[in-house]
């Protein structure tokens, strides 16, 4: 009979789980428009909204139409379409960003934590792929009007192959995706991640490691990487 009754308990709490979505990005906004005060510290997850009285329609516009004048270490240039960079998606669940590439230009290696990535190529050509949980790699080269989807958490990246500059727009159905640079993530962290471990996960000597830190020390001191999270 107890063992009745917790199978039909179990049932109940399944039933009862399943209707909300626990691996939705963000969650449903609580009012029509809530543009963010960056200027307020940020609340239990996220920011605060600006008052009502100190919205208007410009909050509502960014400009993704002016081509970049620099390039990072990568020849990559990104116009931020997150919170940050446009309040006005703050609780909406959805931001976007402008990527450039200058020719033979990459976005390494990299990961979203938070949402699913579909972006649309603008102007030349670009090769994406992305590598599933069971190393299964996907990957195509688009041209203008082609569209792409990146799932969830995915290692991916984005190449140009083209001859000339390429530009594309991710679009993420979360207000802040966040961003996870895969090398980065084992080379840039304070404090270092161990020589021992990195040398014996790649099977490589302890030159290589010393050479790579070297040269995103160096390169870190005269560009920007642009791989920052708003919060």
């Amino acid at each position: 009979m107890a063992s009745s009754s917790m199978s039909l308990f179990g049932l109940l709490l399944v039933l009862v789980i399943l209707p909300f979505p626990s691996h939705a990005s963000d969650p449903d906004p609580l009012q029509d428009i809530c543009v963010a005060d960056l200027d307020a510290p940020i609340s239990i997850n996220g920011f605060p909204c600006k008052p009502a009285s100190e919205v208007t329609s410009d909050d509502f516009f960014t400009d993704f139409s002016k081509d970049p004048t620099t390039f990072d270490v990568f020849k990559r240039a990104v116009t931020f379409g997150d919170v940050s960079g446009f309040p006005a998606v703050n609780t909406q669940g959805v931001s976007l960003f402008r990527i450039d590439l200058g020719v033979g230009g990459i976005n390494p290696p990299h990961t979203h934590p938070r949402a699913t990535e579909a972006g649309i190529v603008l102007k030349g050509r670009v090769l994406v792929g992305f590598v599933t949980t069971n190393n299964t790699f996907f990957s195509k080269v688009l041209t203008p009007g082609m569209v792409f989807l990146i799932p969830r958490a995915h290692v991916h990246f984005q190449l140009n192959v083209g001859k000339g500059k390429a530009t594309f727009v991710p679009i993420f159905n979360s207000q802040n995706p966040g961003v996870s640079d895969s090398v980065g993530t084992l080379f840039d962290t304070n404090p270092s991640v161990p020589n021992s471990v990195l040398t014996k996960s790649f099977l490589v000597s302890d030159d290589v490691i010393n050479a790579i830190r070297s040269a995103r020390t160096s390169n870190k001191s005269g560009h920007q990487f642009n791989t920052r999270s708003s919060y």
